[in-house]
């Protein structure tokens, strides 16, 4: 493809970007340090124009192609956070701060589109108008909620937005896509349940919340199992569960549980929650005790845009030769807020054989650069020929 040969040869210039940001992780908002040196590369190539602060600390390029007043306006987006996890590598590049850890790929993410905007900066070979996105807090923030909220496609005129992420355990030069619901949407909830302590050894004194916990564990695994449509997809999953009494003969008074709910319909979404508040109710009252649920809708469902998701694989194909049908994912991403207010399209990129995400074995694999640079290259060529 045409812009393949360049990007091998910045292969080791992106490459040492990359690296250098996975050596110095900044989570959530606070990537002061990455958000800094991604406004200086893009004004090292010559940006029309380079705008920080959108979101918070998300950072914004603007580059114009030959004939940039009567083209499209695209948007390219990648997230620059880390993880709260200790690295353990090995790598001579690794987490110089103990417990935060590029564990997702957001390092290679940004790394790739800097490479595309340097790229597309030399070559300006697009009418139209490519606009480079650098969020933060992705990693649960809600960093592109925050750049939408901040104006982020009114205020540079973006009329269709593409995202990629990573995958691990596929090889380098593979890509995959599909149209419509395609990330989950991730709901977290907190939940109290308050009973009577007491002496184990006199339970009919007490109002045991243990018990109730238990119940209710176990009766939240039926929301899946038998309310839901067994075609949907939906998953209840308790993660944390916690006692006010870690005594051996102590009934406790109260146990607190927290946990995620992920979903890829608007209607399972509502039947879930409903559900989980009706089982919490009467449960607790059941057993004379209570039981309250706080419920918080998080990141919507990621959904492709069909035109969109046709335009993305083709720039895909045009890379790599092909593009397969990506698998439902039932992980959250927060560029759903973007797909939210402008069609687009989100794709998978290989990442050779490595730890999964979240792992602290984890690493992006730099020979995926050049492949995710050109399909950057090749979304704005495409979407925007010169002619």
């Amino acid at each position: 493809m045409p812009v393949k040969n360049r990007f091998a040869d910045l292969q080791d210039e992106i490459t040492a970007w990359r690296r250098d940001i996975h050596a110095n992780p900044e989570l959530m908002f606070d990537t002061h340090r990455t958000s800094a040196l991604v406004e200086e590369k893009l004004k090292d190539f010559g940006c029309d124009e380079v705008v920080t602060g959108v979101g918070r600390t998300g950072v914004v390029g603007v580059i114009k192609g030959r004939e940039s007043g009567s083209g499209k306006v695209v948007g390219l987006r990648a997230d620059m956070d880390a993880l709260p996890i200790h690295e353990q590598t090995g790598l001579d590049y690794a987490s110089k701060t103990d417990g935060k850890m590029h564990a997702c790929g957001h390092d290679g993410h940004t790394a790739m589109l800097l490479g595309a905007a340097k790229y597309l900066a030399e070559t300006r070979n697009f009418n139209g108008t490519a606009v480079v996105i650098f969020q933060p807090a992705e990693e649960g923030g809600g960093g592109g909620r925050e750049m939408c909220e901040d104006g982020l496609m009114d205020r540079f005129g973006i009329q269709e937005v593409y995202g990629m992420h990573n995958w691990p355990g596929v090889p380098e030069g593979t890509f995959a896509i599909r149209p419509g619901p395609f990330f989950a949407a991730t709901d977290k909830f907190d939940i109290v349940v308050d009973g009577k302590g007491g002496h184990a050894a006199k339970p009919q004194e007490t109002v045991d919340p243990v018990v109730m916990t238990a119940q209710l564990v176990s009766a939240l695994q039926t929301i899946v199992s038998r309310n839901a449509d067994p075609i949907e997809n939906a998953v209840v999953s308790v993660t944390s569960m916690e006692t006010s009494s870690k005594t051996f003969n102590v009934i406790p008074s109260q146990v607190t549980l927290m946990g995620t709910v992920r979903t890829l319909s608007p209607a399972i979404r509502d039947l879930t929650e409903r559900r989980m508040r009706a089982l919490c109710e009467n449960i607790g009252e059941a057993f004379g005790g209570t039981i309250t649920l706080e419920y918080e809708r998080n990141y919507p469902v990621m959904a492709n845009h069909a035109e969109q998701t046709t335009f993305a694989a083709e720039a895909a194909r045009a890379v790599t030769g092909k593009c397969e049908d990506a698998p439902l994912v039932m992980g959250g991403e927060d560029f759903a807020f973007m797909l939210e207010e402008r069609p687009g399209a989100y794709i998978l990129m290989g990442n050779g054989q490595t730890a999964p995400v979240h792992h602290p074995e984890y690493n992006f694999s730099d020979d995926a650069i050049p492949f995710g640079c050109s399909w950057w290259a090749e979304v704005v060529e495409q979407r925007m020929p010169a002619g």
